[in-house]
């Protein structure tokens, strides 16, 4: 008998929000679980921290409920699973399911996990390969290894699709001097995101020439980033 292939970990989704191409919209939903332990919940899902998790505490299947206030373009969920610390409390079936509310939701992906270390990336398309429109996304556990009884999430962050603007319909440059400024603007939109969420009052941008290429470098001070690009 062969034994499956472990399930390989996707890349960190920090990388996927620095190309400006996607945007973490978790935070414009309301959460819900069908149980938690004391101490694990929703918070512990949504800290960025991937030492702390939700735990269930009832019976099968675990629910995440992510509800929208109004309907909205969803590209892609990432799930963060640790096999290693979590051993039998860690998903092997998960069910992605859409829907208005509670009442008409369907399910648009199944997942098979085999002890996943590290985020997993669930697409969420349509017929047509094109981003969903939704007002409701469920994650249901619907089993875990070794036959476990309750679950462990670390972390789940929503993407949706940055809007191109008119420009982008053109033919996309591959100047070295527009990929440089197409990098300092995916930067740019992340760590503005980053300072957003970090309450900071103030991001500054300088951008200067030098000989060596394409350098940049961050300086935090209490409320203030500081954001430095030193250009060839």
């Amino acid at each position: 008998m062969t034994t499956p292939n472990k399930t390989p970990p996707g890349a960190d989704p920090n990388q996927l929000k620095r190309t400006g191409t996607v945007r973490e919209i978790g935070s414009q939903a309301v959460w819900s679980l069908s149980s938690c332990k004391p101490g694990f919940g929703v918070d512990q899902l949504r800290d960025d921290n991937l030492e702390t998790y939700w735990q269930s505490d009832g019976s099968q299947p675990h629910l995440v409920n992510i509800q929208f206030r109004r309907k909205t373009t969803v590209k892609a969920l990432c799930i963060y699973a640790d096999y290693k610390s979590d051993e039998s409390y860690t998903p092997s079936k998960i069910s992605v399911r859409v829907g208005n509310n509670f009442h008409n939701l369907q399910e648009i992906r199944q997942l098979e996990l085999v002890e996943p270390s590290g985020w997993i990336h669930v697409p969420l398309t349509d017929a047509h390969k094109r981003p969903i429109r939704t007002f409701m996304i469920q994650i249901a556990v619907l089993a875990n290894h070794q036959n476990g009884r309750d679950t462990h999430m670390r972390q789940i962050k929503v993407f949706t699709p940055v809007e191109e603007s008119s420009i982008g319909k053109f033919p996309r440059c591959t100047t070295i001097d527009f990929m440089m400024h197409r990098f300092i603007r995916g930067t740019l939109r992340g760590l503005l995101a980053d300072s957003l969420a970090s309450h900071r009052r103030l991001l500054i941008v300088t951008v200067l020439t030098g000989k060596n290429g394409l350098k940049w470098k961050i300086c935090k001070k209490s409320n203030i980033l500081h954001v430095t690009f030193i250009l060839p």
